[in-house]
């Protein structure tokens, strides 16, 4: 069965349908929210199916709205039609599994069971290991930068079908809308899209397969990696053959400013940072600790979340354990659930 037929079948569009729904979300450009998208699939099921089979399928322009970073710029997400959500729901569903088994252990974003803090954890074990010179390479704006004709060539050595790579193709193509302008878009993935993430996994996966090649140890999420080497002099040469290959391989250009070769109390990873153990006779052992921006974060929160149930309660009473509360009649309290920084 051609892959297009499985993204296709009834069963895989409607689960795609449901997850969409679940995720919620803003509208597109055409106003349809997710409340609408399930109706609208038994309405136009079968056009659909048609309109994409016959290769006439042309998604919608997306939304573009622009978002705080942490350090006070802003990031531009692209928000598809929910129709447009939902198909490539459907594509990720079907074509996801033929790369997961190849991708690397070393890789920890957006992929079943595996999250921010096993990749910091890794990070410390690399560090505890000796290999404490880090290379810390940013890579300028990279869903910004993303070359389709590369991307797509590589989705061609495993989605051998020509309907499902032209249907990803105009999802790469579709215009922007920002600002009430539409803009032509010819590199790039749009950071907001359900297939975005497998996409740039897809395209980092061959940075992964290099830096396994020449026997490194790394640690990647999403487009945030580093590598750990145990002297300065290595880590230059290592970070050079790597700038090497990000900008005559797979065509990324590099942020030299962000990136270099770091110490481990001057390195942070996806939120952590790492601090000396100072425990008597061990030496060259470190732990990790929150960065201090994170518990900013946290701080503000809790008093969001415990501003109108119990604004006079300290707010060690909200990180006492459930079982230490006394019941009482005459006060409302509000317990938060466990929560894990990520």
């Amino acid at each position: 069965m051609q892959t297009i037929e499985k993204v296709l079948s009834a069963r895989n569009l409607t689960k795609a349908c449901t997850e969409v729904v679940k995720n919620k979300g803003a509208g597109g450009i055409d106003g349809m929210s997710v409340g609408q998208l399930k109706s609208y699939l038994e309405l136009n099921r079968e056009e659909l199916y048609e309109t994409i089979r016959k290769g006439k399928y042309i998604p919608q322009a997306i939304r573009g709205i622009e978002i705080p970073k942490r350090n006070g710029k802003k990031r531009l997400l692209g928000i598809p039609t929910v129709v447009d959500r939902m198909l490539q729901q459907a594509v990720s569903r079907v074509i996801m599994p033929q790369y997961e088994y190849m991708f690397s252990e070393y890789s920890y974003g957006f992929r079943p069971l595996r999250n921010t803090q096993q990749a910091a954890l890794k990070s410390l074990e690399y560090i505890n290991s000796g290999y404490q010179y880090i290379v810390d390479i940013d890579l300028k704006g990279f869903f910004d930068e993303v070359d389709h004709c590369l991307l797509l060539n590589l989705l061609y050595r495993n989605v051998k079908c020509p309907v499902t790579i032209k249907l990803i193709r105009k999802w790469l193509r579709a215009p922007i809308w920002i600002n009430g302008k539409l803009t032509k878009r010819r590199k790039g993935v749009p950071q907001g899209s359900p297939i975005s993430p497998l996409l740039s996994n897809i395209m980092l996966h061959e940075l992964d397969v290099e830096m396994e090649q020449q026997g490194l140890r790394f640690v990647r999420y999403a487009d945030d990696f580093s590598i750990y080497c145990k002297t300065k002099s290595k880590a230059r040469e290592k970070g050079n053959k790597i700038y090497l290959y990000l900008r005559d391989k797979l065509r990324l250009p590099i942020n030299r400013e962000k990136s270099g070769i770091r110490r481990p109390v001057d390195f942070t990873i996806l939120g952590y940072g790492f601090v000396p153990t100072y425990q008597k006779g061990v030496k060259g052992q470190y732990q990790l600790i929150v960065e201090q921006s994170r518990w900013k974060q946290l701080k503000a929160k809790l008093k969001e979340e415990t501003r109108k149930t119990i604004p006079m309660m300290d707010i060690s009473v909200i990180l006492t354990p459930p079982d230490r509360f006394i019941q009482r009649t005459d006060v409302y309290l509000t317990i938060l659930p466990f929560f894990t920084i990520s």
